[in-house]
């Protein structure tokens, strides 16, 4: 290929370098030059044009980048059409991104004009998640390069993804006197969360004695299970791993199994256990997996859940990147609008499992009072089940039952948070987890107690989501305040599976480094309904029995 300033005279079936956009003129870079385009320059009077003109062994930056997808494995992966000598590559499963590095680098070596970006190694990921993207720097590029390329694609893997299968999860957790059972119920809880995220769940639970002899045969009744999928043992002991010989390794050996590793090169998370029993990975938690923040804990458990083989010599090599201490929660890399294939989605989740506490002493329910004769928690219902929104899950739990009576004949699913004591986050979690939750391009929080919403102002949200091509938080606002409705894009799916007590998103919004959209809806985005007298402000009425059901 050369590449100069040409006469434009001389210019014709070249590509043009760079756009060119004045009256009359509306060109974009890499058009091929027609005799008419340069007639119309002439006229506007250039004299020349800065232009490539292809070789005979030369390929345009699409024709390239295309051979380069088709040379490219395509295991769990889509490609884009080639634009500006660009590919994209998206999951098409949830899972875990595999990257090679060495082959990787050696395609990159080859010429400075072929490139490949991807996600780190092992990054977990969702279906349509930006993973990967071959870029053709110039114009052009001689065909020989794109074949050598093609041939490193072609003679190993350069990256796939490794999509989530089912296991059959198994927690058991040692007890002491020490230990209070609130713990040991917040450790399944949260574990439950992590399986969630990975497209799991806990199967069976079992307590028993901080001591080996009690832990191996629980280990032993546990591995003679039989099982319709694939077993995974999850360990967490009362008091932490110090040694080889300790209650956990040693209980996995008495077991019939073998210890692959103690301890492992990634804080938080030193103190991990890994050993098989037959073909049953048993993983004994470090304390830090008692909290939802991310440690060395999630990265072997996705790896187990994915079908990998993790051993003592593959934990050896997480010390690069294993200090985690800052991490934080980080949004996927953000889809090209243009490249979505199918129509964006947003499932709503109605928060309605909260405990009324701040009514006072009466037992009236907040949710049961009336507004124009309608208990208020139809009326917030009725309004998420009339907008845009691809589903309604409705999450319940104190006075369940009660609640359901008032929601006959609409169009909703309704998910009892036996947890809701806990907090809003547990409630979050409830509703993100539902399959439409996980579906969906965004997932929309919607407060039960919001008198004064309407479908309008839930369709303004999801409007403005869809505009931003649903990679942005979208969330309503009252003369520029922050109130309710939020609509948080698929990214931050996992981070609210791992909030936990009485938290909502509010933090995780600010930190997320996402962009973050206000749409004014007016006072309906900060009138909700917490007290009597917060009720009757808002023109509902308590009542102390369902008296008017529809």
């Amino acid at each position: 290929m050369k590449f100069g300033q040409f006469p434009i005279d001389d210019a014709t079936g070249f590509l043009l370098a760079h756009s060119l956009r004045f009256s009359g003129v509306d060109l974009s870079k890499g058009h091929v030059l027609k005799r008419s385009d340069l007639q119309r320059l002439k006229a506007a009077g250039l004299k020349t044009v800065t232009a490539a003109r292809l070789e005979s062994d030369d390929l345009s930056e699409d024709d390239a980048a295309s051979m380069l997808a088709v040379a490219a494995s395509a295991d769990s992966l889509r490609f884009s059409e080639a634009r500006t000598g660009r590919v994209n590559v998206y999951s098409t499963v949830k899972g875990v991104f595999v990257a090679n590095k060495a082959v990787i680098d050696c395609f990159n070596s080859i010429d400075p004009a072929i490139t490949v970006a991807c996600l780190a190694d092992h990054s977990r990921v969702n279906a349509d998640d930006l993973v990967a993207t071959f870029k053709i720097i110039p114009l052009a590029v001689p065909r020989s390069k794109i074949e050598a390329a093609c041939s490193v694609m072609k003679e190993q893997t350069a990256f796939c993804v490794r999509p989530f299968k089912r296991f059959a999860v198994s927690l058991i957790a040692t007890e002491l006197p020490r230990l209070k059972p609130s713990v040991m119920d917040k450790t399944a809880r949260i574990l439950a969360r992590r399986l969630a995220v990975c497209g799991n769940s806990l199967q069976r639970e079992s307590r028993t004695t901080h001591e080996t002899q009690a832990l191996s045969e629980a280990l032993r009744e546990v591995s003679a299970l039989q099982d319709d999928a694939p077993k995974l043992i999850v360990v967490f002991g009362a008091s932490a791993v110090i040694d080889e010989g300790d209650v956990i390794p040693q209980a996995i050996r008495e077991a019939g199994g073998t210890v692959l590793r103690v301890g492992m090169p990634v804080d938080p998370g030193n103190l991990l256990v890994l050993g098989l029993i037959g073909e049953t990975h048993v993983i004994g938690a470090p304390g830090c997996a008692r909290s939802p923040m991310e440690n060395g804990f999630d990265w072997i458990l996705e790896r187990v859940l994915t079908g990998e083989k993790p051993d003592g010599g593959m934990i050896a090599g997480l010390g690069v990147g294993g200090l985690l201490k800052e991490i934080r929660s980080r949004p996927m890399p953000r889809d090209n609008v243009s490249e979505r294939q199918d129509q964006m989605s947003v499932a709503i989740v109605l928060l309605a499992a909260g405990m009324s506490s701040r009514m006072g002493s009466s037992g009236l329910h907040k949710l049961l009072a009336e507004f124009d004769g309608i208990p208020l928690l139809r009326r917030t219902a009725t309004v998420a089940v009339g907008s845009k929104a691809s589903s309604v899950a409705l999450v319940l739990g104190h006075r369940a039952d009660d609640l359901i009576n008032v929601l006959s004949g609409l169009k909703l699913s309704t998910i009892i948070n036996p947890d809701y004591a806990s907090g809003m986050a547990s409630s979050l979690a409830t509703g993100f987890a539902t399959q439409e939750a996980r579906n969906a391009d965004g997932i929309m929080v919607m407060l039960a107690d919001m008198p004064d919403l309407s479908s309008v102002h839930l369709d303004q949200l999801i409007d403005a989501f869809d505009a931003s091509g649903a990679t942005a938080i979208v969330r309503a606002v009252f003369d520029g305040k922050p109130g309710n409705p939020v609509i948080l894009p698929r990214s931050l799916h996992d981070a609210i599976l791992r909030l936990e007590g009485d938290v909502g998103a509010r933090h995780l919004i600010e930190t997320s480094g996402l962009p973050i959209i206000n749409v004014e809806i007016g006072s309906a985005a900060q009138v909700d309904v917490d007290t009597p007298q917060a009720v009757e402000a808002a023109g509902g009425v308590l009542v102390e029995s369902l008296n008017h059901l529809p």
